[in-house]
């Protein structure tokens, strides 16, 4: 390609590319922080009503006051949303200790026994959080579907920052749009660890939403057009590794932090750091050429010519000679391009047809598994860290397949075996917690290497012209998916194998219409509508011998790097 050829003639893997590389990928670790706070943030404590308030001056202990306000449920725990009308006194012995096993007999005495509601309030067990959004404005009984519209508002707005940004930063450019995600995330994380209110939580946490889709769009765009193809795997291998590190330092945050507004604090203020150093980095050439403003593409190659010590080779260009290398480019780049043209053309509109059902099934089993981490009956702390760390050998794996046997098997593949995992917990009962927790980690572990594939698949299936508005666009569907996901949790209360049916049948369809992507392993990125239409087709293929043979080389000491 054209952008290439000008790429190693300054250096293409030198100084500039590690350092931009690496300021970049820094944020993604306290990405993952945020899509999953919820965990933490919305754990639930156990919980009961309050004893009545003429109940407070007694000299009852904690246990003898339980157990005459609140009757057992079916499982023989304290019931979470009902309490006695009056308390039961019969239930206290004479020498002055409770036994639980009349208050269970009384029942089943068939007496009937008048319960309300928790009038008074709840009273909460805060032995693993200090303060969670549940216990602050209790979020329980008949308020506990709002813990899911929480997440759901999050991602709503992540929807709408895909579909904002991923058009603006085609337009504005992708420096500019990072810089203000950046800030738009430090204010609004801010701003949610002083909300006051459930409702204003849910504002800014929209906020954050809007803002993660940003920089997550134009940190992928900025990392892919400043880098070669040969290193496009293991580049796109390192971001996908930051977010997983990013998923195991939350869990050793929040285990240290246990009061959520310090938590949301803590993880939000670093962004004010990621905003000032941000001013650092240069507009992507390959945009600013095919945006018809060669003199600053012109300045951003000189400049990382000398940051690699190729100063002269960067004083060879100029704007002349930038226009006749990509005079093609240039002639089929003119004009505004919206997400219309995504389904313009026969093989753009398969393309992105099949890509949306693949990042829609990918996020919404990814975040069913991973929203709802007290289900498992293991520290949510520990699990954090077992989800986490299950996505080190499924990118190496997926890193590996990509690399030799490509994009498109790798993709499938792992969409279907996430499928077939999540499909194989229904049929697991819920007394083998174990079985099931392994399960579900392997069905995580492949969504994870799916995520990692599809991130980089995408990059390299669209053209530089409307790349942004392809990526907004599958973002979009991701979040759609995700958006759906807690929802779909709220079935289990009337049939329990009902999500789980659901969350494994979706990748293995999707995983199936992957087939029909085109390969792009090896390939250089795609400029204009017209490469793609001429890959489809097959009338051209733009990889030469020496390019193939770069290839291998990297394909060799990748494998060498994941052994």
């Amino acid at each position: 390609m054209a952008f290439g050829d000008l790429l190693e003639q300054v250096g293409s893997t030198g100084r500039f590319q590690i350092l931009h590389v690496t300021l970049l990928v820094i944020p993604v670790l306290l990405m993952a922080s945020h899509n999953l706070l919820q965990n933490f943030v919305a754990a639930v404590p156990a919980h009961y009503c309050s004893a009545q308030t003429n109940l407070s001056q007694s000299r009852l202990s904690a246990e003898q006051m339980l157990l005459i306000t609140v009757p057992l449920d079916k499982n023989g725990r304290p019931h979470r949303c009902q309490r006695y009308v009056t308390p039961q006194w019969h239930l206290i012995a004479e020498n002055g200790t409770s036994s639980s096993g009349d208050q269970g007999d009384a029942q089943d005495d068939g007496v009937n026994i008048d319960l309300q509601g928790c009038t008074d309030g709840w009273s909460y067990n805060m032995t693993e959080m200090t303060s969670t959004i549940i216990s602050d404005w209790h979020l329980v009984c008949d308020m506990r579907s709002l813990k899911e519209m929480g997440q759901t508002v999050y991602m709503g707005g992540v929807l709408l920052g895909a579909f904002i940004f991923g058009g603006l930063s085609d337009r504005y450019g992708r420096r500019n749009l990072l810089l203000f995600s950046n800030l738009l995330m430090a204010v609004s994380g801010t701003c949610v660890a002083f909300s006051p209110s459930f409702s204003l939580f849910c504002l800014f946490r929209f906020m954050c939403g809007m803002s993660l889709s940003g920089m997550g769009l134009n940190t992928f765009s900025l990392i892919v057009e400043w880098i070669p193809t040969r290193i496009r795997t293991v580049t796109g291998t390192l971001t996908g590794y930051c977010y997983t590190v990013g998923q195991l330092i939350l869990a050793v945050i929040a285990y240290f932090i246990r009061d959520w507004r310090w938590l949301t604090l803590t993880v939000s203020l670093p962004f004010y750091v990621f905003f000032l150093y941000s001013w650092w980095f240069l507009e992507s050439s390959r945009w600013l050429v095919l945006s018809n403003n060669c003199e600053e593409a012109v300045k951003n190659l000189q400049s990382v010519a000398r940051f690699n010590g190729r100063q002269e080779e960067g004083e060879k260009i100029d704007v002349k000679m930038v226009q006749e290398s990509m005079k093609k480019e240039l002639s089929s780049s003119h004009g505004n391009y919206t997400i219309l043209d995504l389904f313009r053309t026969t093989t753009m509109r398969n393309m992105t047809l099949c890509l949306s059902a693949v990042w829609l099934s990918t996020s919404f089993a990814y975040y069913g598994l991973s929203m709802d981490l007290q289900k498992f009956g293991v520290n949510i702390y520990l699990i954090q860290v077992i989800f986490g760390a299950v996505d080190i050998p499924a990118k190496v794996v997926i890193t590996v397949t990509m690399s030799y046997i490509g994009r498109r098997p790798s993709q499938c593949g792992a969409l279907i075996l996430a499928g077939v995992t999540i499909l194989a917990n229904v049929l697991v009962p819920y007394d083998q917690q174990t079985v099931r927790t392994s399960l579900a980690v392997m069905g995580k572990g492949c969504l994870a290497a799916s995520f990692n594939c599809c991130y980089l698949y995408t990059g390299e299936l669209y053209p530089t012209i409307i790349r942004q508005n392809g990526m907004g666009w599958v973002s979009m569907m991701a979040r759609v998916g995700a958006m759906v996901a807690p929802m779909v949790l709220l079935m289990g209360d009337y049939m329990p194998w009902l999500p789980g049916v659901i969350y494994g049948g979706l990748p293995i369809l999707s995983g199936v219409a992957a087939v029909f992507l085109p390969e792009t392993r090896g390939s250089p990125l795609p400029d204009t509508i017209q490469d793609v239409e001429d890959r489809g087709s097959g009338r051209s293929s733009k990889k030469t011998p020496k390019e193939a043979v770069i290839l291998q080389d990297i394909q060799s000491n990748l494998l060498k790097q994941t052994a």
